[in-house]
Parts: structure tokens; sequence; C-alpha cells
């Protein structure tokens, strides 16, 4: 019985200190601005092998997609479905509006979003 708990107590150090190691390798990553940078060519390559097929491309992932008109494009190659119209005005209720509606077509897919809103100004 003493065995068992002592092998326990070990499962539970062991898992915790890889836990521990795992965030902290995490947040390291996350704040290298090569790594950051990387992910951003990297995304914005992928976003541009699809809107190419609709005659478009993104060259600023927060400038590009901050009115939400070529993040619903994006969706709507992706996913093969037409999405709500966008608006197509130039104020920053049109802009939220249309961010809006790409967020609820991907909830409406199963998508669970976490912390993740319209109102970002730019903000990955």
């Amino acid at each position: 019985m003493q065995n068992q708990t002592m092998q326990s107590q070990m499962m539970q150090t062991s898992n915790n200190d890889y836990t521990i190691q795992d965030d902290e390798w995490d947040r390291d990553l996350l704040l290298d601005p090569a790594w950051e940078k990387q992910q951003r060519k990297t995304f914005t390559a992928w976003c541009n092998s699809h809107l190419r097929k609709a005659g478009t491309g993104i060259e600023n992932i927060e400038e590009d997609f901050r009115n939400g008109l070529k993040l619903m494009l994006l969706l709507e190659v992706i996913s093969g479905e037409r999405l709500p119209k966008p608006d197509r005005g130039k104020m920053r209720f049109h802009k939220i509006a249309n961010v809006n509606k790409a967020l609820d077509y991907i909830t409406s897919k199963g998508v669970k979003l976490v912390s993740i809103g319209a109102e970002a100004e730019g903000t990955l």
C-alpha cells in the first residue's frame, strides 16, 4: 500500500514538473519576436494561398482583416459557403459588424472562441 502511494506521488510530481516546464516553454516562445514574425509570415502566406482563388490577397493581417471584408471572403473561400452580406460602410461600427459576422460563422461551425471579439482594434 505504501509503495502504491509513493508511486502515485512520484507520478504527480513528474506530471507537475512536465506541466511547469511546458508552461515556461510556451511563455518564452510566445514572447519571442522572431517566432511571432515567422508565425505572421506563415499565416499570411496561408491566407494568400486561399484568397488568390478569389483574386485578392493580404499584406498585413491586422490591417487587411480589420474591416472584416477579407476575413469574410477567406471564410467563404475555405468553406465553399456564402456568408451574410457584409456591411459596406466605412465607419467603425460597420467594420465591427463584419468581423462579428465572420466570428458568428466560425462559431456556427462548432468552433469555440474564447476571449475573441470584433473590437480588438488589430490586436492578434
